[in-house]
């Protein structure tokens, strides 16, 4: 009798990930200097920033204030008592030579943050609670360019800017609790939407204002301890997030079950232009970096009530606005998550149904020819000509059956450039939609007389011709004619 073949083990992946967020202050963390985006280089420096003897820090109230409001709109408990430690980092970038961040005393702790997994095809929501292990602040260091050939050195070289050295930044460190790489797209994909709406920050990652680091292992399904961690850097976009994910589980899994490679603790970089992970460096453990308490910094003791009124500034996020979406206004979770992608979205859409505007006819004029248009044009929704209550207007005029669905389209174009009230144009060009029974038997009279052709091959059995007389009796009537009275008349008198 011959053995069974033994089962195949079956491993998961153990994914955390860690969210620098820079906060949208007008100046630094700790100096007056410009925390702008795009200047020319080193232009937005000072003396605190390139660490000249002798200066002295200074908190920028407005990044504590953020700080607070994204953690507690992540769920997180507020510290009443925090500091700042010296985070010693030894990098060029990094003129002090030690960064300022915060290790065992963070703003916030604890908290949590839900995903939702849609399929667009079946409609099927899968949703999950990660962890949200700490939320600190701290400051960022200037970046570095590796410029070409050197004439006079006949080697590389690299070019410093400073100018953000000192941005004010939070990083988010999640849970061990994702699992694939489309989870953890999301999860930072969602952690980039309440950063949005709070208003603390833009989250542009082309830009560098929103960066993300994964830490991933492998493990056997139903074991407890972890793997060895491979931390993931250079990931530029949310689809490479899930990229570098999946690729990492699979040459992780790969190792462990040939034994030709030895899975060591490391820093890899994701190359995009070849879509695999490369070994950078051995990974630094939090002992590399000798922290201690910021000496130039007093402690941060946030009061009850500090604490009460920024609660009280928070707007409602997109994970309830989503619900409210789904449970008031019958909305499906593919709609609830395109509508609040983004606030100015948001906001418009329910600026739109506050005229009394059917939700789902108003979603589908949204998310499908407006948007079609914004991404075209490359424009933001407040720069388009429509109002929210003009869209509202048009809405509630197709709605009552003034006019038909096809001249809202025809109307569109100018309404997204101009402006204006579709009613007054609508009533301006004698556009309202004919809904008499006689005034369309007329014109289908009129198009059955002028094709007798098609007509004898209708009535032959080609019935896919329908379709042919909808649309002459549409042009006919300028577009005017109720479509569903139309296909009801026709079908009558084609038959008959």
């Amino acid at each position: 009798m011959t053995a069974a073949a033994p089962a195949k083990t079956e491993y998961e992946a153990v994914i955390g990930l860690e969210i620098h967020c820079q906060l949208s202050t007008n100046t630094k963390i700790f100096t007056p200097s410009s925390a702008e985006f795009g200047a020319d280089p080193n232009t937005h420096i000072d003396p605190i920033t390139v660490g000249m003897p002798g200066v002295l820090p200074v908190l920028n109230e407005k990044v504590l204030e953020y700080a607070v409001k994204a953690g507690l709109a992540l769920n997180c408990q507020i510290a009443p008592y925090s500091k700042f430690d010296r985070k010693q980092y030894f990098y060029p970038d990094l003129p002090k030579n030690y960064q300022i961040s915060q290790f065992d005393l963070p703003i916030a702790e604890h908290g949590w943050i839900g995903i939702e997994l849609v399929d667009k095809k079946s409609g099927n929501v899968e949703r999950k609670k990660i962890g949200i292990t700490r939320l600190h602040m701290e400051e960022d260091a200037g970046k570095l360019v590796h410029a070409g050939s050197d004439s006079l050195a006949g080697s590389t070289y690299s070019l410093v800017d400073y100018n953000r050295a000192g941005v004010p930044l939070i990083e988010i460190v999640s849970e061990p609790d994702l699992r694939t790489g489309k989870e953890a797209a999301e999860y930072a994909q969602e952690v980039r939407r309440v950063v949005r709406y709070l208003g603390v920050g833009d989250g542009n990652m082309q830009e560098g204002s929103l960066r993300c680091d994964v830490n991933i292992s492998i493990r056997p399904k139903g074991r407890e301890a972890f793997g060895t961690k491979v931390e993931i850097k250079n990931m530029n976009s949310f689809s490479a997030i899930q990229k570098a994910i999946d690729y990492e589980i699979e040459r992780q899994t790969e190792a462990i079950e040939s034994g030709d490679e030895e899975i060591v603790q490391e820093t890899r970089l994701w190359d995009e232009s070849t879509q695999v992970t490369k070994s950078m460096r051995s990974k630094e453990g939090s002992s590399d970096y000798r922290y201690f308490p910021e000496p130039d910094l007093p402690p941060i003791e946030v009061s009850k009530k500090q604490l009460e009124t920024w609660m009280s500034e928070l707007p409602e996020l997109p994970a309830n606005k989503r619900s409210r979406y789904e449970t008031e206004l019958g909305l499906s979770a593919y709609d609830t998550r395109v509508l609040t992608d983004d606030r100015s979205i948001a906001d418009y859409f329910e600026r739109t149904i506050a005229t009394g505007a059917d939700a789902k006819t108003a979603a589908n004029w949204v998310m499908g020819d407006i948007a079609g248009y914004l991404n075209a044009e490359k424009l933001a929704i407040g720069d388009i000509g429509l109002t929210p209550e003009g869209l509202g207007e048009m809405v509630n005029l197709i709605t009552a059956g003034t006019i038909s669905n096809k001249i809202g389209k025809d109307l569109l174009p100018t309404l997204l450039k101009e402006g204006g009230s579709p009613k007054a144009i609508v009533e301006e060009k004698g556009l309202v939609q004919i809904s008499d029974p006689a005034a369309i038997e007329a014109i289908i009279d009129d198009v059955m007389a002028a094709n007798p052709d098609e007509l004898a091959k209708y009535r032959a059995g080609k019935k896919k011709l329908q379709g042919f007389f909808v649309g002459k009796v549409m042009k006919q009537s300028g577009g005017r004619a109720d479509p569903k009275l139309t296909n009801q008349l026709l079908g009558k008198k084609l038959n008959g």
